[in-house]
């Protein structure tokens, strides 16, 4: 994608201007004509159904499971810590 760099002389022409003060200079920014904007490509935005996939693979996979053995050793071990 390119920017039109039309919009950035809108912009600075509703800057206020500095020119009429010799004690304050305005530095412009003036960026090129190719200046590509960055954006995020979506392919799929159903973004529930993403939800549902990724929990039935960590229900699937064995993952659930991991976490409560972790989660109650965890607990167990903070108790004899304490």
């Amino acid at each position: 994608m390119v920017v039109d760099n039309s919009i950035f002389h809108v912009i600075t022409d509703l800057l206020p201007s500095a020119h009429a003060s010799n004690s304050f200079h305005l530095a412009v920014w003036h960026p090129s004509l190719n200046w590509p904007l960055l954006a995020q490509e979506i392919k799929d935005p159903k973004v529930l159904d993403q939800m549902q996939n990724a929990f039935n693979n960590f229900i699937k996979s064995g993952q659930v499971w991991a976490l409560m053995i972790g989660l109650f050793f965890g607990y167990l071990i903070r108790g004899i810590t304490r």
